[in-house]
């Protein structure tokens, strides 16, 4: 088994804000995540392929169409907007990391299935910042 990763990145604003909690209670839990005028990131995202070498190929996964995908399905959505307000499969959720990377698994692990007989998606990686970042195998 073999394990092939592309590096993607996008720059999204967003809020982490509880609307049942009041405002001194987001600012006590997320503390400048809650800033009611937002905040920014330069998000990378890593998509981890897992397969078998093809034998023509040699590849698990075409690279150019894997990147082709994660741009047209996530990147060209969420790069350069509002997570809270302007990326429809985020409306209406905490846009938390944890829940942006399960929300990026359920549209890309049909999709990478299809790109190459054999492949599945094996693991997503969000970083938020170069420090904090986190993990999904779906």
């Amino acid at each position: 088994m073999v394990y092939v990763n592309r590096k993607e990145h996008f720059n999204a604003a967003h809020k982490l804000f509880n609307p049942n909690w009041s405002r001194e209670k987001n600012e006590e839990v997320f503390g400048p995540c809650a800033n009611e005028n937002w905040h920014g990131h330069n998000f990378e995202l890593i998509v981890t392929v897992k397969g078998d070498p093809d034998p023509d190929t040699g590849f698990v996964v075409d690279l150019k169409k894997l990147s082709n995908l994660i741009k047209k399905e996530v990147i060209d959505k969420v790069d350069h907007k509002n997570l809270n307000l302007d990326v429809p499969f985020l409306v209406g959720k905490m846009a938390s990391c944890e829940i942006i990377i399960a929300e990026f698994w359920n549209i890309l692990e049909p999709k990478v299935k299809k790109l190459q007989v054999g492949s599945s998606l094996h693991k997503l990686t969000l970083y938020e910042t170069p420090r904090n970042f986190v993990e999904y195998y779906g």
